[in-house]
């Protein structure tokens, strides 16, 4: 992929007009310590901070997950951007023209070719649907349908609804006048090869049109609506460069400047659910794309929100579906409360029938906890007018009781069972602190120490005990980098005595992009370093050395010190590698081998001590 030539200027220009701190300050709380700031992560769940800001730097670094980079790194990651996409905002915020152009005199594209004119068609088949549905006999039924539905205008134009006739290649006869590949468009979802492969035909035909953004507000795909006895009901686009549905939240980028007030947002079932509670004041909603929540839908849940609100169609399905998702939304650190709505009933039902201020006040202002929520699910699967259904409820309940690390919270829902099936709260809270001890046992030992950090994807990254020590090599070719990042002077010096040749793959690279960031005329900048790096695991690296702690001494003498280790890592695994062969042929008998592998051995351990 290639993108437009943006200057180094512009890029330079946009660091330095965007603090780090305040810029990361919109999206976390950061408090300061020492010289650093400090704060929760954004990119994962964690209880105590780990994600660090250095001012004097202008870059950040997480200590659990590893991101790190500077202030144009975390916003292309924090809103899901390109590097030139995330330029492009970051210049436009500051006042910078954004008049940068690409090499063939065009205007800079944060797209390749063939992304770009997917989005041009997709935005004009938006406003093709559209015009369909407002201005022709065709759409008169689907717009009578909307308007049943308790859709006005203004949310139709707001959400650009659109109609495709229930014709053969309306849309297909529409692109390909304006010039638009139909092999291209077919890739892109919005057309069908005919099977006899003389052509192509519109994807969709006889179906109201909701258009699909991505979370940055660019066209992507269409779910359809059949207002016919047709199947499928709903029909998605499939996909494509553009459209991932495991990755797509509908209304995103609508919801964006709400959820980032509040640090909350709405999680329905469907995007007429999304519309109908927008026109009830629910600015922060958003809709999975008829799939199931997935875990990339929960991690972009996280970047932008706090707390999600579960407001899923009240039948059975719709609570299954609820209940299947509370693990999922709290594994990634995320507060998780439910809207209960009448059995039977789901958002847009209610709305239509209560009105949206009642929509407001009894459903989505009054949610319940998780742990009330599990006990009503739970209720329901038993029959509490049998003593044997009261008994086994009793139980489930006192289970979902225990997982509460709060005693308060514990006794408060205990209290209400022994009140309700009038049972002794002695023996509730005895069965309640035994299935507590039994679930402590099999929690990770992290888990049961406040002070450290939970994340389910760093799982594996945590140890128990002290931390690992680094062998002496890797020590100090760390702490070489960090002040070679710092000080041209010793850059140059390292460079003379011994190049790149550093034990560490990562440090290798590190040290030889340095060298050459260093001849291009630059000055020491650890946040202009990062960027011209144009590798995330190199970024992650440098940036974490760079986080070192600086006060250590560093003189001459160090420096001969630091290099001397690294110089003799060769020869210590050499004279490894020579005494296992040495030991080989001492086994097959061969002494005349042995012997002469000995001696090698002696002149290499000479060399060491010189």
């Amino acid at each position: 992929m290639t993108y437009g030539k943006i200057p180094e200027d512009v890029i330079d220009a946009v660091r330095k007009r965007h603090d780090i701190v305040e810029t990361v300050g919109k999206y976390v709380h950061l408090t300061k310590q020492g010289k650093y700031m400090k704060g929760l992560c954004p990119f994962h769940s964690e209880k105590t901070p780990s994600f660090t800001v250095t001012p004097e730097l202008q870059i950040f670094h997480c200590y659990g997950c590893g991101k790190s980079g500077n202030v144009i790194r975390f916003v292309e990651e924090m809103e899901g951007y390109s590097f030139p996409e995330a330029v492009k905002i970051l210049a436009e915020e500051s006042g910078i023209p954004v008049t940068w152009a690409s090499q063939d005199g065009g205007n800079a594209s944060a797209q390749d070719p063939n992304r770009q004119k997917l989005i041009e068609a997709h935005e004009l088949a938006f406003k093709f649907y559209h015009y369909l549905l407002n201005n022709t006999k065709q759409g008169d039924g689907a717009k009578k349908y909307l308007r049943e539905r308790g859709l006005s205008d203004r949310l139709i134009d707001h959400f650009m609804i659109g109609y495709a006739p229930d014709e053969w290649d309306v849309l297909a006869r529409f692109l390909t006048s304006r010039g638009f590949d139909p092999v291209l468009m077919e890739k892109g979802g919005l057309l069908s090869a005919k099977n006899d492969g003389s052509g192509y035909v519109d994807r969709f035909r006889g179906r109201i049109m909701f258009p699909l953004w991505d979370g940055n507000g660019k066209p992507s795909a269409f779910g359809g609506r059949i207002i016919t006895d047709g199947q499928p009901k709903y029909l998605n686009s499939p996909e494509t460069m553009l459209f991932t549905k495991s990755r797509t939240l509908y209304n995103l980028h609508f919801a964006k400047p709400t959820v980032r007030k509040n640090k909350g947002i709405v999680l329905f079932e469907g995007y007429m659910d999304v519309i109908k509670s927008w026109s009830a004041g629910v600015l922060n909603g958003v809709a999975t794309m008829g799939t199931a929540l997935t875990e990339e839908h929960c991690s972009i849940l996280k970047r932008h929100a706090e707390e999600v609100l579960l407001c899923y169609d009240g039948d059975d399905a719709g609570q299954a579906a609820a209940f299947k998702s509370i693990p999922m939304l709290q594994a990634v650190g995320l507060k998780v409360l439910i809207a209960m709505l009448p059995k039977g009933k789901d958002p847009d039902d209610y709305i239509s029938e209560n009105g949206p201020d009642a929509f407001l006040r009894d459903i989505i202002d009054e949610p319940v906890s998780v742990t009330k929520f599990k006990l009503i699910y739970s209720r329901k699967n038993h029959i509490l007018l049998k003593e044997e259904g009261r008994k086994n409820y009793l139980m489930e309940a006192v289970e979902i009781v225990a997982e509460l690390d709060s005693s308060t919270e514990r006794e408060v829902y205990l209290k209400e069972l022994s009140r309700e099936f009038d049972i002794s709260l002695d023996s509730l809270k005895q069965d309640c602190h035994g299935i507590r001890a039994e679930l402590l046992k099999k929690r990770p030992r992290g888990d049961n120490n406040d002070n450290s950090w939970n994340n389910g994807r760093n799982e594996k990254r945590r140890t128990s005990g002290a931390p690992k020590l680094l062998p002496a090599y890797t020590y100090a070719e760390r702490r070489l980098l960090h002040v070679m990042m710092r000080d041209q002077d010793v850059a140059l010096a390292v460079h003379h005595r011994i190049g790149d040749s550093f034990n560490v793959e990562d440090h290798a690279a590190l040290a030889a992009y340095l060298y050459a960031y260093y001849a291009g005329g630059y000055e020491p900048d650890a946040a202009r370093f990062i960027e011209s790096l144009h590798d995330v695991r190199l970024e992650e690296t440098a940036s974490s050395i760079l986080m070192m702690d600086g006060d250590i001494p560093f003189d001459e003498t160090i420096m001969d010190a630091f290099i001397g280790t690294i110089q003799k890592v060769p020869l210590l695994r050499d004279i490894e590698h020579k005494r296992e062969e040495m030991v080989r042929a001492e086994r097959a008998g061969d002494a005349l081998l042995a012997a002469q592998l000995g001696l090698e051995i002696i002149t290499l351990e000479r060399q060491l001590k010189s």
